[in-house]
């Protein structure tokens, strides 16, 4: 709810209205500036730099539940190795390659995968002797060759990561029990990223620090007074801290927010 250039509160799906002295939005600038806002509130250059604003999410997951853990050939057994980060990426060539694919609209055919099991540090995720293996997979980019869409590409992929994963894991295939494959499509049907990018945006070098989302409204402050942003768009982006939202809260108590 914007009223003489001020936020005053959000307006619900269901039609309620919560007012508030101060609105602090944590998704991404598209949604914020041209889904959830009316327009005629924001100058016209602000959103020429907000649709200027790349996202092209590139990543997928591939999430399992195991009815045992997987034997590595290169480390066979159980041990400390499968309690940490585990990475297939066998070169910097194997990964240029994989890059290569999704440049030209294709998820790659030998993806880069990095991969943990949970359960090994919380056995409450899952029964006594059941595991989860959670596996995120680049590249799988979100516009796809033309031909192509991610409906009818969603389980051909999925079944491309077990198969790499059997290439080091011959066993994978034996003891999976369920299997839940997520594309950057599904990435922004379900959780609202736009394009299926994972740090609301594009980490890239003309979209950090100062010019992130916008040049010149990059200390988390908006065009409309008491609206902030507090997510990943912001600086200094995506990733599991919680950076953005910290450093959004001091600029608005700076400001004589609540």
């Amino acid at each position: 709810m914007i009223k003489n250039g001020r936020a005053s509160g959000v307006v619900l799906a269901n039609g309620d209205e919560i007012y508030a002295d101060v609105v602090s939005s944590s998704v991404d600038p598209r949604l914020t500036y041209t889904r959830m806002i009316e327009p005629g509130n924001l100058p016209d250059d602000f959103l020429e730099g907000v649709n200027r604003y790349k996202f092209r999410g590139s990543s997928g997951k591939v999430n399992m539940a195991l009815d045992g853990l997987p034997n590595f050939k290169c480390m066979p057994g159980v041990g400390a190795h499968l309690r940490g980060a585990m990475s297939i990426s066998p070169s910097v060539e194997y990964m240029e390659k994989a890059y290569d694919e999704a440049k030209y609209g294709h998820w790659s055919s030998h993806p880069y995968i990095d991969m943990v099991i949970p359960t090994l540090t919380d056995t409450s995720l899952a029964p006594p002797g059941k595991h989860i293996l959670s596996c995120f997979v680049q590249y799988a980019p979100y516009k796809l060759a033309p031909g192509l869409d991610w409906d009818t590409e969603k389980e051909k992929f999925g079944d491309n990561v077990v198969n790499t994963i059997a290439e080091y894991a011959p066993n994978i295939k034996d003891i999976i029990l369920h299997r839940q494959v997520v594309t950057p499509l599904d990435l922004e049907r379900e959780w609202g990223l736009s394009e299926g990018n994972i740090f609301q945006g594009e980490l890239s070098l003309e979209q950090l620090f100062f010019l992130r989302p916008v040049a010149g409204w990059a200390q988390f402050r908006s065009p409309i007074k008491n609206l902030y942003m507090c997510g990943s768009a912001t600086h200094p982006g995506g990733g599991i801290m919680g950076a953005p939202g910290r450093l959004a809260a001091l600029e608005i108590l700076k400001d004589g927010g609540a």
